[in-house]
């Protein structure tokens, strides 16, 4: 297995059918009236499909604040688009287009790491996984609670961010290509009790080939995000 900063270079029932029976032949309907099938529950609304990223993307807000809603809990990232153009101008395309609904939190390293961003759609990720902006200089460094892409060298970000746990200055800084665009200010400690226990077991190349079918089946206590929205007024 690569090691810790390594993968940060890139480093998602059985239905039951009730059969009534009359006897004799006999409708339990009272007499006189035909039976009435139970009405069915309304489907719940299909989530939009997720767009290709925009020829020319939104300029993000100069400020801007994402509330993610997680099944840990809620945390609250703010960005600051100076600090990272390319960077914030991407995070805040994929949050309104609602790129991270279920999207899971499939490496987990206390004191390191929290990561996320492969889509649970593996037709999604085939777009978007190669959908890479340019690097950002670094204008603050990987300290605890900072938010930055995910990269496998020069020019290769493209969905996948952290939430840096522990200090990573020393560990990331150096390799120029981990810009943060802001930090986590509310939640920390949501971010911190995401569930753990599969570490950097989930493989990289499977869960952007088979989504969340591939991180469902064989990690199923991942924790996820339900919905991440920009904050109004912020």
């Amino acid at each position: 297995m690569i090691n810790s900063w390594q993968q940060l270079r890139y480093g998602v029932g059985v239905a039951l059918m009730a059969m009534a029976t009359g006897c004799g032949g006999t409708s339990d309907a009272p007499a006189g009236r035909e039976a009435v099938a139970p009405a069915k529950a309304a489907a719940p609304p299909a989530a939009a499909p997720i767009p290709a990223p925009a020829a020319t993307p939104t300029r993000s807000p100069a400020t801007f604040r994402v509330q993610f809603e997680t099944t840990a809990g809620p945390f609250t990232v703010a960005v600051t688009r100076s600090l990272a153009p390319h960077g914030a101008d991407r995070f805040y395309e994929l949050v309104t287009i609602g790129y991270f609904t279920d999207v899971r939190f499939f490496r987990m390293v206390p004191g390191f790491v929290a990561q996320f961003g492969i889509h649970g759609d593996p037709a999604v990720n085939a777009v978007w996984n190669v959908a890479m902006i340019p690097d950002d200089p670094m204008r603050t460094s990987n300290t605890r609670g900072t938010v930055a892409f995910a990269s496998s060298g020069p020019n290769t970000r493209a969905t996948q961010l952290f939430v840096s746990t522990g200090d990573n200055t020393r560990k990331l800084d150096r390799q120029r290509v981990f810009a943060p665009i802001g930090r986590v200010v509310d939640g920390m400690d949501v971010v911190d009790k995401l569930n753990s226990e599969y570490g950097e077991e989930p493989n990289h190349s499977r869960a952007v080939g088979q989504g969340n079918a591939y991180l469902e089946k064989w990690f199923p206590a991942l924790d996820y995000i339900r919905s991440a929205k920009v904050l109004p007024g912020t």
